[in-house]
């Protein structure tokens, strides 16, 4: 696999967001890094061990957390690409269900990949999966919306 090297959106758009899931500025978190392709956003993550559920398997709400993310740049995403915009907005999530299909291992990279479903001019609809080793380990289906001045996260990402 190439090695990436161009900005991850959240690094672009976010640099100073300290969200658990995707803040760059999170030295605790997860640090997702997601990155436009030809049909929504790729991410590659790799677990630690203080990831897990137990031995060698991830833990669902880390999957949770990650997919959440995802999912809402891959909204984004869309909604800067809707409007001509330079800047994504800043989005939230309205809705999340998240599918556990079996264990997802924890001593290797897992690969997110989403596309949307459905968008407005101030909401998306979005599908991920979660991978490893090329097996869907769990699926995402959520609503993300953008925010105006008026909500708490707006501004938030830097």
């Amino acid at each position: 696999m190439a090695t990436v090297t161009a900005p991850s959106l959240q690094q672009r758009f976010a640099p100073a967001s300290r969200c658990f899931g995707c803040g760059p500025a999170n030295e605790l978190g997860l640090r997702l890094e997601s990155r436009p392709v030809v049909e929504g956003l790729v991410a590659s993550w790799m677990p630690a061990a203080h990831h897990e559920a137990f031995a060698g398997v991830l833990n669902g709400g880390i999957i949770g957390a990650l997919l959440d993310c995802h999912s809402n740049w891959t909204a984004a995403w869309e909604l800067m690409r809707r409007r001509g915009a330079d800047r994504p907005p800043v989005c939230v999530t309205a809705d999340y269900h998240v599918r556990l299909f079996r264990p997802t291992p924890s001593d290797r990279p897992v690969t997110l990949g989403s596309r949307i479903v459905e968008a407005t001019d101030d909401r998306a609809t979005v599908e991920s999966t979660l991978s490893s080793g090329g097996v869907v380990t769990a699926r995402c289906r959520g609503t993300f919306v953008a925010v105006g001045p008026d909500h708490p996260a707006h501004g938030s990402w830097g």
